[in-house]
């Protein structure tokens, strides 16, 4: 017995959309400047072989069950130095970066980064 063939569009393909996690927790543009940064960690530019993330300072405050801190609280870290602070934790990893401090560095990055005033501005229109 042949087993029925379904149609493609049987299968969802694309990711839903996130539900639950308020617009002011989201900076997609914050987090792609940051990409472009030296890692806060080792100072590596990035490449194919060691890009460079957004990673979010866990402690920062606002973290909930099954949701990440704002994004606004974000660290440009390479690859390697984002597997180290997670295989040895924030509160170890973050007496390497500047100022020792991994919260007071998000809080720069996020007051230097160009587009702040705009998508502050668009947050406050859309009344969030």
């Amino acid at each position: 017995m042949r087993s029925a063939i379904l149609p493609r569009s049987a299968f969802q393909t694309r990711k839903p959309a996130r539900a639950g996690r308020p617009a002011w927790k989201c900076a997609e543009e914050f987090k792609r400047w940051l990409r472009k940064l030296p890692c806060a960690g080792c100072q590596h530019t990035g490449d194919a072989f060691n890009q460079i993330c957004a990673a979010h300072v866990d402690h920062a405050g606002g973290k909930g069950i099954a949701t990440k801190v704002a994004d606004r609280h974000c660290i440009p870290l390479c690859d390697r130095c984002h597997t180290e602070q997670h295989s040895r934790g924030w509160p170890t990893f973050e007496k390497t970066l500047p100022g020792a401090d991994a919260v007071m560095l998000s809080a720069i990055y996020w007051t230097e980064w160009p587009g702040r005033r705009e998508w502050e501005a668009e947050l406050a229109g859309q009344g969030a």
